[in-house]
């Protein structure tokens, strides 16, 4: 399922996950009610009003928000497999198991909420892929110190992901690697990079 914010935030998340106990849509603080006012507090560093619609998790044990979303400024629940809403971000020609195919998986987990690979994606963060690979421009080693802790490189709304093993980091790079090689710019579809291949 997809999960799509007002500011182009998209989190992937398993249906089997979002129906679980202690999950809720909000569509206003119960305080803010009670006293008239309605609606939201305003909420993060940029004080955003997080309506229409805002998930939250009140269950023991679901304070993990890799695994329970809090999307805030919710304007769609779509039930679609991923792989065919954002088929571009999908790695052609990889067998299942490969490194490439576990990246894909940490990326969809970890990523693709504020992310896009050939325009696929969140919109929230850069495009990691046109008109180039972040493995074109940027070391390997400054990139798993980054997705690890990006706060300690600049000012971000990028999390820092400790949950991230370093078999993660090795699969996720894996992937940028091979989506390198099969490049489809949005914007500039007429313009596939030399090394893409046919899909």
């Amino acid at each position: 399922m997809l999960l799509r914010a007002l500011d182009g935030y998209t989190r992937a998340s398993e249906g089997a996950v979002l129906v679980e106990p202690g999950g809720y849509v909000a569509f206003a603080d119960a305080d803010r009610a009670a006293s008239g006012q309605g609606g939201f507090d305003p909420i993060d560093y940029r004080q955003a009003d997080p309506a229409p619609f805002y998930v939250i998790w009140q269950g023991a044990g679901e304070k993990d928000v890799v695994r329970y979303p809090w999307p805030y400024q919710l304007a769609e629940i779509a039930v679609v497999r991923v792989e065919d809403r954002f088929p571009r971000a999908v790695p052609p020609g990889v067998a299942h198991g490969s490194p490439a195919a576990r990246g894909f998986a940490v990326f969809r987990r970890s990523c693709l909420q504020c992310h896009a690979i050939n325009g696929d994606g969140g919109r929230v963060g850069p495009e990691l892929n046109v008109p180039q690979s972040i493995v074109d421009y940027r070391p390997e080693a400054q990139l798993r110190a980054f997705i690890r802790d990006p706060g300690r490189f600049r000012y971000t709304q990028m999390p820092a992901n400790p949950h991230l093993s370093e078999a993660d980091l090795d699969a996720l790079l894996a992937y940028f690697r091979h989506m390198s090689q099969h490049r489809f710019d949005p914007l500039h579809p007429d313009a596939r990079d030399a090394r893409t291949e046919s899909r």
